[in-house]
């Protein structure tokens, strides 16, 4: 029996304890994956306590089925794509400069790639930059991610290889244009 069948059974008994010990054992995964939707750490935080509620909330009706860490992240795609939906710009704290206008540490490259992955990213279709950064930000297998969005291997698969290249196109575009 894997732990999180035995914390999900002892939650449903209200364990408060075994609440805990869910929470803390993915939260910083959510919080992570959030952030990297919405970029303002307050966001991310409040989108990351809603994951948890809503889990929690729908705890009653859960069927411990496959991981419910796919399942956590199914409920803050979810709310991600909708803050997303409210919340289109990146914030301008993105790109940190100092008051007089200097890169904070001299690295400005390192900043400017950031900003750009950043941009490039926000360009991509939700089902794309889903993908994208279910992989590569919060180190998901392929497997991993296509019982996370209830879709096939294959379509992972397509989709993780059409966003490459569309990033690809458009960090090349943008770099073309400085």
């Amino acid at each position: 029996m894997d732990a999180d069948f035995t914390l999900i059974r002892k939650m449903k008994q209200g364990d408060k304890e075994a609440f805990d010990a869910f929470i803390r054992k993915y939260y910083e995964e959510i919080l992570k994956y959030c952030h990297w939707h919405c970029r303002d750490p307050e966001d991310a935080r409040d989108l990351a306590q809603e994951t948890f509620v809503r889990f929690m909330g729908g705890l009653s009706g859960y069927h411990h089925v496959g991981k419910a860490k796919n399942y956590l992240y199914t409920i803050a795609g979810n709310l991600c794509k909708n803050y997303y939906q409210k919340n289109r710009e990146i914030p301008a704290r993105d790109r940190e400069v100092l008051d007089d206008g200097r890169t904070v540490g001299g690295a400005e490259s390192e900043v400017t790639d950031k900003f750009l992955i950043q941009w490039a990213l926000k360009q991509l279709s939700t089902e794309f930059r889903e993908v994208v950064i279910l992989y590569y930000f919060q180190e998901l297998s392929m497997v991993q991610i296509a019982k996370a969005l209830d879709i096939s291997l294959p379509l992972v698969k397509y989709r993780l290889r059409q966003a490459k290249l569309r990033l690809k196109t458009l960090i090349q575009q943008e770099g073309d244009n400085r």
